[in-house]
């Protein structure tokens, strides 16, 4: 599906807050408010474009984290979508460089986290796998990174954002009918919940469709203190996620651009901190999964 301007815009407006209402939308875009439904209707249909709430982590009990770089004996996109599988695996992808595949784990504590690990170590044509255990998430397109300030209360807020999971537009009237509430109490418990940071509502859409077709992985040695690093390499515009970690390098990050120019830009300017000892750098050819409405999972 190809999108024009007024689409583009409406897709960053719905990646801040998914669940901005057709007026505001409208008026920001400058569309007519049937104009504005219109087409947000449209891009969900087509399925360019999912409106899903993404609930923190930790709300979920995943608490640990990490980044793997997994080589192969032959090719590698049999064992990716095996990887892609695990319910632990939101993101998985496979890439040029020293390695074949790159995935992030999410899951209930480090003990699951190693099990994972293991049991990926484990599938056929796997060569070895080289983990990254993620410290902080210090930018994140999608999650979270702060704490919530509120819990999940009851059964009825996981119902609301299970059905927020899978359609974060659900109108109040809507979702109250589903969840067994008035529109008025339902609204509350919603507002709370993404007010206190359980959940953020956002659009997931492929880079490539915003004209940002370039995905560049990429890891850093670094000398000093890691999060003043990290912390700057984080403010660049096309660093899309960077997360601190224990292992072979202390950061690991995504640069989302434009064109390879601009990937090849945002590398120097990386390079070129003072601090910076070492990139390690990849392209990501393929986008195996994608996908964060995660929950525990027992390997």
């Amino acid at each position: 599906m190809e999108l024009d301007q007024t689409d583009l815009a409406i897709v960053r407006e719905l990646q801040g807050d998914g669940r901005l209402t057709y007026e505001t939308l409208a008026q920001r875009v400058g569309l007519s408010r049937p104009a504005a439904r219109m087409r947000v209707q449209r891009l969900q249909e087509s399925g360019a474009v999912r409106v899903v709430a993404i609930v923190h982590p930790a709300v979920r009990a995943l608490t640990a984290s990490a980044h793997l770089a997994i080589d192969t004996h032959g090719p590698a996109g049999e064992v990716a979508r095996r990887v892609a599988e695990l319910p632990q695996a939101p993101f998985v992808t496979l890439t040029s460089g020293r390695r074949a595949i790159m995935a992030e784990l999410r899951t209930a504590g480090f003990g699951e986290l190693e099990r994972t690990i293991e049991h990926i170590r484990a599938l056929a044509g796997v060569r070895a796998v080289d983990p990254l255990v993620a410290t902080r998430h210090v930018k994140d397109p999608y999650l979270l990174t702060d704490e919530p300030t509120v819990g999940v209360l009851d059964a009825t807020d996981e119902r609301i954002l299970a059905e927020l999971e899978e359609d974060g537009r659900l109108p109040f009237a809507e979702l109250a009918g589903r969840v067994g509430l008035s529109a008025g109490a339902t609204r509350s418990r919603t507002l709370r919940l993404l007010d206190g940071g359980v959940a953020k509502v956002v659009a997931l859409v492929r880079p490539d469709m915003l004209g940002l077709g370039y995905l560049c992985g990429f890891s850093l040695r670094v000398s000093g203190r890691a999060a003043e690093v990290a912390e700057t390499v984080a403010g660049f515009a096309r660093v899309a996620f960077l997360s601190t970690c224990l292992g072979r390098a202390e950061a690991v990050g995504t640069i989302t651009a434009e064109s390879l120019d601009a990937v090849r830009a945002t590398l120097e300017e990386i390079r070129g901190l003072g601090a910076v000892r070492e990139v390690e750098s990849w392209l990501h050819l393929e986008l195996v999964k994608e996908r964060y409405d995660l929950r525990p999972h027992a390997v």
